[in-house]
């Protein structure tokens, strides 16, 4: 059996978090795995984790200057075969102490980058890089981005594992979306849902908005931020006379269930993303979806074909590929089901979970890139 220790660190649930979350409740039913997380004590983080009904470690994780989290954990790892998975470089720091503390060389370490990263270089990332038996990156897109120059040192131990999504039932009943959002029976109901931040294009797809018939769509926006950028947000769809159109539901469960009463969703990120998980989750709903061409969606999104692609921050696209999606009811129906194929054929979870637990037994095949005595100080 191989013991798996994901670590996570943040103070609020997010991608990362659904990430361990997913793969760690098809590893507690492999006979072939031991799952166990590794978090900080944070009360929304555990409560999600908590239904897993797994083993939960919990640690200061205060990353490079913290001594206690290694010493604690490298308990854990004294015996058997361990992959310990982290998804933040700061915890990558805690891992490889906890390796060469235990002393135990059938130990490996692997880092999820969930991002898009440059190498740091100063002496400490150096010496963390050189550590890590594997770097999983979502798309080619976010490996190359690491790499850069750096491709003689890191490429053989980089894979690309796109990410995947699957379809938890947690928490409370999806209400009917229309009825509780009021909207007529011709409009199309538009949605976006992820994070409330500036780099999300939250504001260019409202300005496009500006310039689409207000009878004839209602667009939900599901997601949290921070305050400030909240009543930003607010006080623009007030003062753009938005406010019958334009409904913030906040944080929703189940959201698979909601994408599903969607006509199509629209996200129109400035930032390049290493993935785009927001962009499967429609994909896997079996709805078109309008996408920025900055990031990695190119590799799975196809303009025309599957959903639609547009430059970051161009409103003028925005409002066209909203109108198109409006008023084609049947390219929109016809996108939304190749995006579901697509899915299933290529990025569903099986397929995920089945090369990610390939990796973990390859890896212990092999020895570690470092042996643990000239592991990092």
């Amino acid at each position: 059996m191989i013991n798996v220790f994901h670590i996570v660190s943040n103070k609020h649930w997010t991608g990362a978090e659904q990430y361990t979350y997913d793969l760690v409740e098809r590893l507690r039913n492999d006979k072939d795995f031991y799952a166990e997380v590794v978090c900080r004590k944070h009360d929304n983080v555990l409560k999600q984790y908590r239904r897993l009904e797994i083993p939960i470690s919990i640690l200061p994780l205060k990353g490079v200057t913290d001594i206690d989290s290694p010493v604690r954990f490298a308990r854990l790892l004294r015996k058997g075969q361990n992959i310990i998975h982290v998804h933040s470089f700061k915890d990558a720091f805690m891992a490889v102490m906890a390796r060469r503390i235990s002393e135990n060389r059938e130990t490996r370490v692997v880092v999820s980058v969930h991002g898009v990263y440059k190498p740091k270089s100063n002496y400490m990332y150096t010496k963390l890089y050189k550590s890590i038996d594997c770097f999983v990156f979502s798309s080619e897109m976010a490996r190359e981005a690491f790499l850069g120059k750096a491709k003689k040192q890191y490429a053989d131990r980089t894979v690309v594992l796109r990410d995947s999504v699957c379809d938890s039932q947690i928490g409370t009943q999806v209400p009917d979306l229309r009825r509780e959002l009021g909207m007529d029976s011709h409009q199309a109901l538009i949605m976006y849902h992820g994070k409330l931040a500036p780099e999300k294009g939250i504001e260019a797809l409202l300005g496009a908005l500006t310039h689409v018939d207000k009878a004839k769509y209602h667009l939900a926006i599901i997601g949290e931020g921070q305050p400030k950028y909240k009543a930003k947000i607010k006080g623009f769809i007030v003062a753009a006379g938005m406010v019958n159109n334009v409904t913030l539901l906040g944080f929703r469960d189940n959201i698979l269930e909601y994408l599903r009463q969607a006509d199509f969703g629209v996200l129109p990120s400035i930032q390049p993303e290493a993935l785009g998980i927001s962009n499967l989750e429609y994909m896997m709903a079996g709805k078109a979806h309008i996408a920025s061409n900055n990031g990695a969606q190119p590799e799975y999104v196809h303009d025309g074909v599957n959903g639609l692609l547009v430059p970051p921050g161009d409103e003028r696209a925005l409002t066209i590929a909203i109108n198109h999606l409006i008023n084609d009811t049947a390219s929109r129906s016809r996108m939304g089901t190749q995006a579901q194929k697509d899915f299933q054929n290529d990025l569903d979870y099986p397929t995920f979970y089945h090369k990610m637990t390939d990796l973990y037994r390859r890896l212990l095949d092999t020895a570690p890139v470092v042996d643990i005595d000239t592991a990092p100080e």
